[in-house]
């Protein structure tokens, strides 16, 4: 039986900076089960973002968005960035070849895709938090969304097969538990209806049309998901709902 508090502690550890006491030998049915955790640790970047928020309310919009940006990218170490960065590059240059794009997608290099997609999802964000720091109760915002976008990811690997057999990755996607996923993506939409109101509703379905097609995107070219792609549909979820949110605000 896996211990709960592992696995958390196991999901923070992998998606976040934060420092959690290291393990030497770690199963792959652990590693499996620390995926139904991630919204609690999206919940957790969250607690951290309003913090930033509080101690910067006196402050300019755009003061406050700049921070709660660079908080937000630091506590991840820029992981979901990364992903987002080599599936732009992967996609724009594997022209449409399976194998050209998973041999890009393991590339640490960084082209000009990358430099494009990266560039304008932190605008978009940055400009998106700016606006909800004037018009909407911010704090539901930074806690739900980082939640529900690491939700999407676990509908992700409930959904989608994992292309590689070797890596961290695989042992993620092989050894999560079903029941357990879709129970963390179901309190996940509740949480975000019930702090978010009728917000929530127009969050929910940006999150969805973004996660459908990146899911579609990903079928039809690799066959599945990766690691890079994952963090891709984490970064793609949030800016869609930080506009989204902006807008019908």
């Amino acid at each position: 039986m896996v211990h709960r508090f592992r696995a958390f502690l196991l999901a923070l550890q992998f998606l976040t900076r934060i420092p959690v006491p290291q393990r030497a030998e770690i199963s792959d049915k652990e590693l499996g089960h620390s995926v139904v955790w991630y919204p609690l640790v999206g919940i957790v970047i969250g607690i951290v973002l309003v913090g930033v928020r509080v101690l910067s309310m006196d402050n300019d919009a755009a003061l406050q968005a700049a921070l709660i940006l660079t908080v937000w990218v630091l506590i991840t170490g820029a992981l979901h960035l990364d992903g987002l960065a080599d599936s732009a590059d992967a996609w724009l240059g594997g022209h449409g070849d399976r194998e050209r794009t998973l041999k890009i997608l393991k590339d640490p290099l960084s082209g000009p895709a990358a430099l494009v997609i990266v560039t304008v999802v932190l605008i978009l964000k940055f400009a998106s938090l700016e606006d909800l720091a004037q018009s909407f109760p911010m704090w539901p915002a930074l806690l739900v969304i980082p939640m529900l976008a690491r939700a999407a990811a676990v509908a992700l690997f409930l959904t989608t097969p994992y292309v590689r057999t070797e890596g961290i990755g695989a042992a993620h996607a092989e050894h999560l538990p079903h029941a357990g996923g879709v129970i963390a993506v179901v309190l996940s939409l509740l949480v975000t209806l019930l702090f978010l109101g009728w917000r929530g509703i127009w969050v929910i379905i940006a999150v969805a049309v973004a996660g459908f097609l990146l899911w579609t995107l990903m079928h039809r070219r690799i066959g599945g998901t990766t690691g890079d792609t994952a963090g891709a549909l984490i970064e793609v979820t949030e800016v869609s709902s930080l506009v989204v949110l902006a807008l019908v605000s």
